[in-house]
């Protein structure tokens, strides 16, 4: 098992000097990876100078960008962080901060965020970030340096909270070992190198941002050039400037980069994009058909979660064979299909997928109930989500379980009926939905975003989904929407859709 010390001191390019970049940011002057080794060390003095021990937990609100990177990767080796999101409001702060019993907050200087009252009104101490003149360079103020020892791999780096969108959030604990072996398991997929350079989109505040583009860019003594926050107007002269080999994001952020993709051919024509990576929702096969005929490199859709330190399977990088619509093998932990009794199945036999391995959780924080649902014997993790694997050992995630609409008693997979509306010309975006029904209980509905300049009417969409799909499964309501409403990490969420775009029974 590994520490992340040892993860970073082992990541410093072969070859390379002390001076490589580490952290970056559009139009600011990097962090070196001995100014990074050097701040890891000193915060780990200073978090001990300010009371912090290695097992208390610390909660960070931070904005998007290089400091709250690098907050992350300096703090989680001494103590148990927690970063939550910036845009939360005073009472999800309250929620947040009691659930996690945190001991410290960690914010900017002259941070005006609610979390600070919150705190204070709580007895929580306030720890203060002086960011200096590098992108993700600081030092926390007021905090005097005293000595601080290593602490075991198995102890708790990083908490983050499931996303709750049917019951209350869950703690989910990662230790020092499950992050490096998930940071490990992504550098061996992508063939990271230290001549890479990874652009990050996604928030880090969520383990795809702090995994993937982060902490697996550094384990491969890469560098990472760490946006404000996803901005489809802004992302290309990012791509410009940063010239990076590969970013990662979730679908809706592809879709929106290819809706502008045709206004920035030049910037498309001169990048060094060596790949792209997809993960945290599935990733439509025509989806991944157009960014690979736009920017001309491979994609790679992985499928993670946070309960596994993120990456769980993935595509492999050519030569080896990219299956649209599969999340691709294992890539890391062990995964296979069960049945509801914990019984593996067989090739193509559709069940639940499960995981086990060095980067997953040991189970959820004060949660005996959710432990005891979530693991089968002999350690094997249930994801909650629906799949088959096929003879070559390629995952298809065929569903959400909670999220599969139960039409009177027919059970449909709302990814079927996104694939099948995705191919009609005029659609760009889709999303298939469980609405109330006072006889059925649940019937199938669906939120669509037409694409620039195009038009479909309800009908016409029914009608083309009914030459494809069983009459149960054919939409009984289509809404046309400017936007179909996202979480903070910009993913869908089909829990609650019915509810947000105002459907009832």
């Amino acid at each position: 098992m590994q520490r992340l010390t040892e993860l970073l001191a082992n990541a410093r390019p072969s070859g390379g000097t002390a001076s490589d970049d580490a952290i970056g940011a559009p139009g600011r002057t990097a962090l070196s990876y001995a100014g990074l080794e050097s701040q890891v060390r000193a915060v780990g003095r200073q978090l001990r100078g300010a009371g912090v021990s290695a097992t208390d937990r610390v909660a960070i609100v931070l904005p998007n960008g290089p400091l709250a990177a690098s907050a992350f990767v300096s703090m989680a080796p001494w103590c148990a962080t927690a970063p939550l999101n910036p845009a939360y409001k005073e009472s999800e702060f309250e929620f947040y901060l009691d659930d996690l019993d945190a001991r410290a907050l960690v914010v900017e200087a002259g941070s005006k965020s609610p979390a600070v009252e919150v705190a204070e009104a709580r007895g929580i101490r306030v720890i203060s970030l002086r960011e200096c003149e590098r992108a993700g360079e600081f030092a926390l103020a007021d905090a005097p340096e005293t000595a601080v020892t290593e602490r075991d791999a198995d102890a708790t780096a990083l908490i983050l909270h499931t996303s709750g969108t049917t019951s209350r959030p869950k703690m989910v604990p990662l230790s020092q070992a499950n992050l490096c072996a998930s940071a490990t398991n992504i550098v061996a997929t992508l063939a990271l190198s230290p001549s890479d350079r990874c652009l990050n989109v996604m928030p880090l505040f969520h383990i795809h941002g702090l995994v993937a583009p982060v902490l697996a860019t550094l384990a491969a003594g890469a560098s990472v050039s760490c946006s404000p926050g996803f901005d489809a107007l802004r992302f290309f002269s990012w791509l410009a400037e940063a010239q990076p080999t590969w970013y990662s994001a979730v679908p809706t952020m592809h879709q929106a980069i290819l809706a502008r993709a045709g206004r920035n051919e030049d910037t498309v024509r001169a990048s060094v994009l060596r790949f792209i990576r997809s993960s945290s929702a599935s990733l439509p096969p025509q989806v991944m058909q157009q960014l690979e005929a736009v920017f001309a490199v491979p994609v790679i859709e992985a499928y993670a979660m946070t309960e596994a330190a993120h990456q769980m399977c993935s595509n492999p990088l050519p030569p080896k064979a990219r299956k649209p619509g599969s999340v691709g093998p294992a890539a890391g932990p062990e995964v296979t299909i069960m049945d509801a009794k914990g019984t593996a199945l067989g090739t193509g036999e559709e069940g639940e997928i499960v995981i086990r391995g060095a980067n997953v959780t040991t189970g959820y924080l004060n949660n005996p109930e959710a432990n005891a649902g979530a693991f089968h014997v002999s350690g094997w993790f249930r994801t909650g989500d629906q799949g088959v694997m096929d003879a070559d050992g390629y995952v298809k995630v065929t569903g959400r379980l909670k999220e599969i609409i139960n039409r009177g008693g027919e059970k449909i997979a709302p990814l079927e009926i996104d694939e099948v509306l995705l191919d009609h010309q005029a659609v760009q975006q889709v999303c298939a939905f469980a609405a109330p029904h006072p006889k059925l209980g649940e019937d199938v509905a669906a939120a669509v975003v037409l694409a620039d300049g195009a038009s479909a009417s309800e009908r016409d969409l029914r009608d083309f989904a009914a030459e494809r799909l069983a009459d149960f499964k054919v939409p009984r309501r289509i809404l046309f929407v400017d936007e179909i409403p996202k979480g903070p990490t910009g993913k869908i969420q089909r829990i609650g859709l019915a509810k947000a775009l105002g459907i009832e029974a």
